[in-house]
């Protein structure tokens, strides 16, 4: 397992702070324990000094014993303490993003969050510092490596910032509550190209990520799996970008791409969309989605406005991040040399979705060279090994994820069919004014947020 993996609730957020907290009030039990242990020794020590019948204890021994309780009963108090500092510090980063989130609206949820961030920063003067510095750390590392690429002298160094400062500056990379895509798509027609039964559901994070479709021209492939109690659930594997044209046949284009990312529907969208009304799937029914790049987008939407049960969303170098429930658990794959991923921004420091959620980060591809202008670090096969790192992993919130993979191992039945989409008008709806317009208000947007 590399050394260089990162996994974290949020950008800022290591842990669940109710969890932390968890922590630190076993560690104050156990202090207790020892400040206990080392009054107990102490009065044996009194009573051995008393009683000349004893001399043949060793006062001495016993009484570095009790000095060695002491100690720890010390150090465990002070650790309890830190830990709930840390915690404290957490907790104010994630509600104080949830503040902005919420606006200056007056409403009783608002008054009673801004009363408990007031009460943590009052509660120790640390706390303000510690959740200021966490939130600055996690800004100046969250596009390390996006330096180390190899861009030609100089020359290909605008490809390589660019996503960055588009997701900094437009501040589109978060798909915030109530945000829904706008207009209409461009007509797309679907078709089923492949259908097969696999004899097993996916059993690991590597394993989701290699059961895109494999069909030519296949852009989604959904598994309709039927549990032993007859209920019925679907996964999507949505594949990232399948053309760098800004229009055509191919709904999987940089067209779609940007009418995603500024809020547009898109034919992908659709399509996705239409694929899964194919394979049997009906509003409020389960579906999970595994997700590459472009499809990240499609998922996160997914999630958030379709109608659609989403309570699982693995995505690998997408380019924004959901706001999510908390019955919603994500995985979010991303490198930090990773281009498209940049256009997320990092994300937000607070994280998103269940607390089992989490981030896996590292350098996709940490060797300076030409591979780098091909984006490497950006492709499925360099996930696929940040997942193989995630399964090795003895972090708890990786290692919940066996309870998923059980789950699905519990399917009797599984129907696998793969689609192809095509634009019905390839030239249709050429301009994107609208588009264009989206990313104008939001960068003006954005700088007036920013002062």
């Amino acid at each position: 397992m590399s050394d260089d993996l990162d996994i974290r609730h949020g950008g800022a957020i290591a842990v669940d702070t109710e969890a932390m907290r968890d922590v630190g009030t076993r560690l104050a039990a156990v202090g207790v324990r020892f400040a206990d242990a080392h009054a107990a020794i102490t009065r044996a020590h009194a009573a051995v000094i008393a009683e000349p019948e004893l001399a043949t204890v060793d006062a001495v021994a016993l009484s570095a014993a009790g000095g060695r309780a002491a100690a720890l009963g010390e150090e465990c108090a002070d650790a309890a303490a830190r830990t709930a500092l840390m915690a404290d510090a957490f907790e104010l980063v994630e509600l104080r993003a949830q503040a902005q989130a919420m606006g200056a609206g007056g409403t009783a949820d608002a008054a009673a969050l801004q009363r408990r961030i007031e009460h943590l920063i009052a509660s120790d003067d640390r706390v303000a510092k510690i959740a200021d510095w966490l939130v600055a750390e996690w800004k100046d590392d969250r596009f390390e490596g996006m330096g180390d690429q190899y861009d030609l002298g100089g020359l290909a160094a605008p490809l390589f910032w660019g996503g960055p400062r588009a997701g900094v500056v437009l501040g589109l990379g978060k798909v915030r509550p109530g945000m829904t895509l706008q207009g209409v798509a461009d007509p797309v027609t679907v078709t089923a190209v492949r259908t097969s039964t696999p004899t097993r559901a996916p059993e690991s994070l590597a394993d989701a990520f290699r059961r895109f479709p494999t069909a030519p021209g296949a852009q989604v492939k959904v598994e309709r799996l039927v549990m032993a109690d007859g209920s019925k659930r679907y996964i999507a594997y949505v594949k990232g970008s399948q053309s760098v044209a800004m229009g055509g046949a191919e709904p999987w284009d940089m067209r779609s791409n940007t009418q995603l990312y500024a809020g547009e529907k898109s034919a992908s969208y659709q399509a996705t969309l239409d694929a899964l009304r194919a394979a049997g799937a009906e509003p409020g029914d389960r579906v999970d989605v595994v997700a590459h790049s472009q499809g990240g987008m499609i998922a996160a939407h997914l999630a958030m406005e379709s109608g659609y049960d989403v309570r699982v969303q693995l995505t690998a170098g997408s380019p924004v991040e959901p706001t999510l429930d908390d019955h919603q658990l994500i995985v979010q794959l991303r490198h930090t040399d990773d281009v498209v991923s940049s256009l997320a921004a990092g994300g937000s420091p607070e994280g998103t979705g269940s607390p089992d959620s989490f981030i896996a980060q590292r350098e996709g591809d940490p060797a300076r060279g030409p591979q780098d202008l091909l984006l490497a670090p950006h492709q499925l096969e360099a996930y696929v090994e940040t997942a193989e790192q995630v399964d090795a992993s003895d972090d708890p919130r990786a290692e919940a994820l066996d309870d998923y993979w059980s789950e699905l191992d519990g399917a009797v039945e599984i129907t696998a069919t793969e689609y192809h989409a095509e634009r019905d008008d390839p030239d249709s709806g050429a301009e994107l004014r609208g588009v264009r317009s989206r990313f104008s208000r939001a960068g003006a947007s954005y700088s007036a947020d920013e002062g």
